[in-house]
Formats: structure tokens, sequence, C-alpha cells
């Protein structure tokens, strides 16, 4: 499986990360032909090799003609991702990561993300940044992408709001639980942009995962830097057969005055938003009530959808969340046959590279159902198959 692990040594940006896709491989033609497709006017698409700290990468530059834009708001900028010749996937990631930032946005100026009018993040040269960095994400068939730390800067910088705090609010916003640090430099480091973008696509931040590097891509930034370089690098390879380390967000709540059918019904609805696990623990609380422990477990940018259906569907008034690390072993959906024609098994490889097949619930009671036979009769059956492996 292919991974990718960006170092954002000197913060991130739109431009620095689809720079550092390109100096990795990524075709700037295939990438100027998507981005053409967009709806988007008076604009042309650069590609530069440049230094910083003697150190050469690819400097990504939207060249934008005419007279100034007019902000957007979130529904044009959704038609304009959804009319391009882009993959349903790239869409969605796009979209949503817009839906991100509005949602923020409409949070520090009081107003329903729907009502928010983009100014620099609904520029040009913001949508070509993160709809192309969806894109060379998928043309580079990266599946999973690992972030550093990021470091922020500090000072004020001026917006269409006027004179504001470094890092911009929506940026502080974008990152709330995830890892940073003070730079010590007096300089934007993270942009609303980058934020977004490392949010919206990381599987997990903090130490680089063991992978086997076969590219790597330097992204230039506009400044020069007086104590580093100011790029972000890009390393993209082979994922090691050990297992896949990623980041997840657990929401927990203890219940003692909700209906076990309601209860049922918050387990299928966060199911269906996308929940990767929930679980229901008996707990004695206080004045020695038993009550419920519901614990969700999900995607760090599923936290707000997740925690709304909790607060709606549940009678709880406070829920607890976290952010942890999990190791996953590598799997995928095969097909076997069987005295009973083809059945489905997940297929999952042991952290030594040794792989082996687990019986799927659903397609062995489909079988069970059709031939009459025992359930336990076809999942022993898929067990057996990992006899002599």
């Amino acid at each position: 499986m292919k991974i990718a692990y960006l170092d954002c040594f000197s913060g991130i940006s739109g431009d620095m990360f689809i720079g550092a896709l390109l100096d990795a491989g990524l075709s700037f033609e295939d990438l100027d032909q998507k981005i053409q497709g967009l709806q988007l006017d008076n604009f042309h698409l650069q590609m530069k090799h440049e230094a910083r700290s003697q150190i050469f990468g690819t400097r990504f530059v939207v060249k934008t003609e005419g007279k100034e834009q007019a902000p957007r708001n979130l529904e044009v900028i959704r038609n304009i991702i959804r009319k391009g010749s882009l993959s349903s996937g790239v869409q969605e990631k796009s979209v949503r990561i817009f839906e991100e930032i509005a949602s923020v946005e409409g949070k520090i100026h009081n107003k329903a993300p729907e009502e928010v009018h983009f100014h620099e993040v609904g520029a040009v040269d913001s949508i070509i940044d993160i709809v192309g960095t969806v894109y060379g994400l998928e043309r580079l068939g990266v599946t999973s992408l690992f972030v550093s730390s990021l470091p922020l800067g500090s000072g004020f910088v001026e917006t269409a709001h006027g004179r504001i705090p470094v890092p911009a609010p929506a940026t502080t916003a974008l990152l709330e639980g995830l890892p940073v640090y003070d730079s010590g430099t007096h300089h934007e480091m993270v942009t609303p942009t980058g934020a977004a973008l490392v949010k919206g696509l990381a599987t997990s931040f903090g130490p680089m995962p063991p992978m086997v590097v076969e590219n790597i891509g330097y992204g230039v930034g506009k400044r020069d830097l007086s104590d580093r370089p100011n790029m972000v690098r890009i390393l993209i390879g082979q994922t090691q057969t050990e297992g896949q380390a990623d980041t997840v967000i657990i929401l927990e709540a203890n219940i003692d005055d909700t209906s076990p059918e309601w209860l049922g019904f918050l387990m299928d609805r966060l199911f269906d938003a996308g929940a990767l696990d929930v679980v229901f623990c008996p707990v004695q609380m206080k004045k020695n009530r038993p009550g419920i422990q519901v614990q969700v477990m999900g995607r760090p940018d599923q936290k707000d959808t997740l925690m709304d259906i909790f607060f709606r569907e549940s009678s709880t008034l406070g829920i607890r969340f976290r952010y942890t690390q999990r190791m996953v072993l590598q799997r995928s959906v095969a097909e076997v046959e069987s005295p009973w024609g083809k059945v489905k098994v997940k297929k999952v490889l042991e952290r030594d590279g040794t792989p082996f097949l687990l019986p799927e619930y659903e397609a062995c009671r489909e079988v069970a159902l059709k031939t009459n036979r025992p359930l336990r009769e076809i999942f022993y059956w898929v067990i057996g198959l990992n006899k002599g492996k």
C-alpha cells in the first residue's frame, strides 16, 4: 500500500503542498488539464525550480489576471468543484474540506456555514490549491497520508477582515486536536488552506511511519526565512507489513437515563455516519445507579459529525473526547471458492507479512440461509483454509 509522510518543518500552505507533489513525480500537464476543467477564469499555472538554503524543490504558482475576485459562498464553491472533470473521490474530499472551513469561519463570525463568504480561501488560487492537492494524492496513488507536528508562527497578517493575529483564527480553529509547537518565527507558518488540507486528508499526525521510500519531493514557499528553508518535504513509498498506525478520535459519555431502544438507534445512526466502532459498556455511576458508557471511535475529521449525532440522539449533557493512535493490520476483501459457491472473506496480513483469511458474517449468513446449513459450519470452513499457512 502506498503511503506518504508530510514533513512540515517549515509549516504548510496549499501551494507548498502541491509543489511537493509535483517535485515527487506528479505530472504538471495532468494537473493543469484537471484544473483547467474547473469553472474558473483568468488564471494560468506555473511550475518553477527554485532553491531555499541551497535545497532545490518545486514552487507552484497560480497567476491570476483581471479584476479583483468577488467573495464566494460555500454553494458556489461546491458547484465549481462538482462540475469539473474530477473523480467522485476528489470531489467529495475537496467539498468536505471547504465545508470544514465554512464551519469554523461561521463560528468565528457568528454565521451559519452556508452564509459564510470566503475571501482569501475562496479565491482562485486557494480553490486550485485544495482541489489540486486532493487530485495529486489520488493521481500518485497515495492511500494514507501521515503528517508531522506543525510549527506555528506569530505576529500579524493583513486580510480582507483587517489585521489579525498569527496563526489566523480560522487556522487556530482548524488545528484543534492536532499536534503543534511554537516555531519561534514571526511569520505565518501554517495558512488556513494548509491547515484545512492536512486536517481533512491526514490519516495520522506524529512521527514517520515505517515505510520503504520511493520518491521524495520538496515544495517551495514564497519567502526566504532566516532560520530554515521555507519548504515542505513529502516522502512517498510502500508501507511495511507489520501494520499501520493511524490517529482516531474517541468520544465517550456515561448515560443512566436513556431507553435501551434509543441507544440502539444511536448506535445505528453513528455507524450510518461512518463511525469506525461503537461500544456500550455497563458502568456503576454516582448514587450507585447502573448506567451505560457509550464509546465512539471515528476518524479525526468526523469529530463534529459524530458529536452532533451523539448529542442529538442521546440524553447526555457532555461528551469527553480525545485523540489517540491505533495499530491496524492490512486487510482487503477477497472471494474464495467453497462447496457452496463463491464466498466473500477478509484477507488480513500478519505483522510479518503472513496472510490469513477471516469469515465475513454477512457473507457466511447468506450462504447458510441459501443452503440451510448451520452458520458455524460456514465459519469453520473459512477458518480451516488457514491450515498449513
